[in-house]
């Protein structure tokens, strides 16, 4: 799965996702470029994570096609799907470290699953990832005996083990307080610009969405689909839709 210019890192068309025949979100189709910082938005219920669950192959679409930098992935084989995650790193809500490993041991899963590194050399650079979501100095902590914040960080590092080409979060501030949240825009931030890593986050936190979106999709649980895409700031500007007026304007509206 290598990253082509011309291509895009992410290709979703006519996707249908639901659970057992009930369908969520019908007809969804959407590019991310590569190096993009996409997010999935919209209001409580609307399938935000669902989409999400869907486009990294931990739910089968219902109908529809995922493309990754051109090559197949929801239609693909097993096999070869497997072969296109090792390219793609997911932050799931709240971490979903292994609560009796350490960090470093977390760290390390996927690069003993997918990789022949020794053992050395995994903890070597298991201990890199960390330091580079700045969690240097608690490789042998448990997740109990850290912050949520932090969390967070090490299920990001675990996420940019095998440096990903494709970054997915999932509702990434859910549970943090605003000085956390901005510390962890900054380092989303930082692992952008540092990286070029193409990254696509479920929110509905109105500032982390102001302050690093390049391009959104918001969905709408009614139609059960998208209903607008574009800049946030542009869209709060000038969209003549109503439900995306109501919530892009939320509280303090944007700067």
């Amino acid at each position: 799965m290598e990253p082509q210019s011309d291509i895009p890192a992410i290709e979703v068309e006519n996707l249908d996702c639901g659970y057992e025949g009930r369908l969520v979100l019908g007809g969804v189709s959407f590019r991310v470029k590569p190096g993009e910082m996409f997010f999935i938005i919209g209001g409580s219920g609307c399938g935000k994570s669902t989409l999400l669950r869907h486009l990294v192959g931990l739910n089968r679409p219902l109908g529809g096609t995922v493309r990754f930098f051109g090559q197949p992935f929801s239609e693909a084989a097993p096999g070869e799907r497997r072969d296109q995650l090792k390219g793609i790193g997911m932050l799931f809500q709240g971490g979903a470290l292994w609560s009796s490993l350490t960090l470093r041991q977390n760290v390390s899963l996927p690069l003993e699953e997918h990789t022949e590194l020794s053992r050395r050399d995994i903890a070597e650079v298991a201990a890199l990832k960390l330091a580079q979501v700045g969690l240097s100095g608690f490789e042998d902590y448990y997740p109990a005996e850290i912050s949520g914040g932090m969390a967070k960080r090490a299920g990001l590092a675990r996420a940019l083990a095998l440096d990903p080409q494709i970054v997915f979060f999932d509702e990434p501030w859910a549970g943090l307080d605003p000085v956390t949240s901005r510390k962890l825009d900054d380092l989303v931030r930082e692992i952008r610009h540092t990286l070029g890593t193409t990254l696509v986050i479920v929110s509905h936190e109105l500032a982390s969405i102001f302050g690093l979106a390049d391009r959104v999709i918001m969905l709408d649980r009614d139609t059960r689909g998208v209903i607008a895409e574009g800049n946030p700031r542009e869209l709060a500007a000038s969209s003549l839709d109503e439900r995306v007026r109501e919530f892009l304007h939320r509280g303090a509206e944007p700067a």
